[in-house]
Parts: structure tokens; C-alpha cells; sequence
């Protein structure tokens, strides 16, 4: 787990706005650009940057409300809270931007359509593959430096990260130029063949990419929800921190629990030895607290549990 909490959301909501800017804007241009020239396409690719800049709002959202410091009623605080809106984001991108693309191009394929000069889309489309690149690049950049602090391959890291929001971006603005580079494939073909089967196929292949975002984001985000725990390796080095405390002789069980990109929660089940005094295990128990947290800035919570190994279930 990372080291710096505030500086983290700080860097993600960065990342958040500026792809949530460049989306609202492209939205607009390929909008106007598909109502000139009449693509199916490019009206999916403009649904696409609403969801998407949808999506950067709730992550925004998320950002800003798990940020909030724990109290009576939420005595481990709010850090989960990110999950359940970045959750809502993913449905919003499956509904916004994959059921019309569907809707737009299966519409195209039956009743065919009349498309204008492209000129304009084309224009549009390389406008906007400059700002998606732009976005993608700052959130990439972000990622790469979470797993090199980590020492952790890049593509590994992404896949299991628990900073969802930033993940939700790189994989939104990845899919978005795949995408653009589809609507172009659909108005060249429809440019060279004159057909407008090739703009519909586009536009439901665009429907199916965004399919695939939502689905990849709305488990990474469920499975945080219901609990995940720390990766194996740190799991492992928790345990070897706590085995070298004086009077601690046996880890019987350990329970962690990622609460959010930089909140874990520790439990376990502890054998103390059998002559230590109860002023001892109590000493124990707050130096074994402190020396994880000094390891790991991410534990957030620790509770220790005194168990005779000879009842353990």
C-alpha cells in the first residue's frame, strides 16, 4: 500500500478532472459533428464522452465524500464509500454510453441511414484523440509511479489496485480512443463503400467496448465492496512484523481488510506467551501496533486479539 494518503487523492482527483474537462468538451464537438454528418457512430462516441463525463463526476463524488473523517455513526469511517459511487459510475457507463451505441447502431443496421459530408467527424475525431491521449497519459502516469513505489509490474498493479477511480479513468479513456479509432473505421467505410452498414457495426462494436469497461470496473469496485485483503506478500510480511514483538509467540489467525487505497484494517488472533503478565501483553499489543504502522502508513486499524493456542477453532 502506498505511503501517502493526501497526496494519492489529491493526484486521483487531478486525474479525475482532467478527464472529466476533456470528456465535456468532446461530448459537445462529436454531437454536433454527428448530427452534421449523420453517423451512428459518431453519435455513440458522443453518448460515450456523456458517460464517461458522467462517470468522472461520480468518481469526483466518491473522492470527496470518503475523505470524510470517522465518526458515531461510521466508526471506521467513510473510505468505502468511493467503491459504492465508483460502482454507480460503471452502471452509468453501461447505461449512458453502451445501451445507446447499441440502440444507434442496431437502429442503423435496419433502417439504414442518410450520412452527410464527414469532414467535420473526421476533424472532431483527431481533435479528440489528442485530448483522450492527453487525459490517458496523466492518469498512466499516475499509475506507473503507484507501482514502481510499490515495485510492482504495471499492468499487475492496474489490474489490482484499489484506487478504482484512477483505474476507472485509464481504462475509460483507453477504451475512448479504441473507440474513436472505430467511428473513424465506420465512416471511412461507409465513405469507400457507401454503405451504412459499416457506421451501424461501428457503433455496436463501440456498445460492446463499453460493455467490457463496465463489466471490468463494476467487479473490480464489487469485490472491494464485499472485502478484499491486503496482497499475499504483505499479508506475510504483517505477520513476520507482529511475530517480532517480545512475549508474542504465535499468529493464529489474520484478517485484513482493504477499506480503501490507503485504509487497512488489521484483526488477529493472537498466542502470547503462557508467563507473560497482563501489564506485558498490553505492552505488547500497542508495540506491535505502532511498529505496523510505522512499516505500513496504509494500516489504519489494528485489533489484537489474546487466544491460548489450545482453543483455537
Amino acid at each position: 500500500m502506498a505511503q501517502n494518503g493526501g497526496s494519492q487523492n489529491s493526484e486521483s482527483t487531478f486525474t479525475v478532472i482532467v478527464a472529466a474537462v476533456a470528456n465535456l468538451g468532446i461530448a459537445v464537438a462529436k454531437a454536433v459533428a454527428g448530427v452534421i454528418s449523420g453517423s451512428s457512430a459518431m453519435l455513440s462516441e458522443a453518448a460515450h464522452s456523456v458517460a464517461d463525463t458522467v462517470t468522472e463526476v461520480m468518481l469526483l463524488t466518491a473522492l470527496r465524500r470518503s475523505e470524510k473523517p470517522a465518526d458515531e455513526d461510521h466508526p471506521l469511517g467513510y473510505a468505502n464509500e468511493r467503491y459504492v459511487w465508483a460502482l454507480l459510475a460503471a452502471v452509468a457507463t453501461f447505461v449512458g454510453g453502451a445501451v445507446f451505441s447499441f440502440y444507434d447502431g442496431i437502429h442503423t443496421l435496419v433502417y439504414g441511414e442518410e450520412v452527410g459530408d464527414p469532414l467535420v467527424s473526421y476533424l472532431v475525431l483527431g481533435v479528440a484523440f489528442v485530448l483522450e491521449g492527453f487525459s490517458l497519459r496523466t492518469g498512466v502516469r499516475q499509475v506507473r509511479g503507484e507501482a514502481e513505489r510499490r515495485e510492482t509490474p504495471f499492468g499487475h498493479y492496474l489490474r489490482r489496485t484499489p484506487d478504482t477511480t484512477v483505474k476507472a479513468v485509464v481504462m475509460e479513456d483507453s477504451a475512448a480512443l479504441a473507440g474513436l479509432l472505430l467511428a473513424a473505421g465506420g465512416l471511412l467505410g461507409v465513405e469507400i463503400t457507401g454503405d451504412s452498414l459499416w457506421d451501424g457495426v461501428a457503433s455496436i462494436l463501440i456498445g460492446a467496448l463499453l460493455v467490457y469497461v463496465a463489466w471490468v470496473l463494476g467487479r473490480s469496485n464489487a469485490e472491494l465492496l464485499i472485502g478484499r485483503p491486503v496482497p499475499r506478500r504483505m499479508r506475510d510480511e504483517i505477520r513476520e512484523e507482529l511475530l517480532s514483538v517480545p512475549h508474542i509467540i504465535d499468529v493464529l489467525e489474520l484478517t485484513t481488510l482493504i477499506q480503501g487505497p490507503e485504509e487497512v484494517l488489521i484483526a488477529a488472533k493472537i498466542d502470547f506467551r503462557d508467563v507473560s503478565s497482563a501489564g506485558q501483553v498490553e505492552w505488547a499489543c500497542e508495540e506491535a501496533e505502532q511498529q505496523l504502522r510505522e512499516r505500513f502508513p496504509a494500516i489504519r486499524r489494528v485489533y489484537l486479539d489474546p487466544t491460548p493456542a489450545r482453543r483455537r477453532t
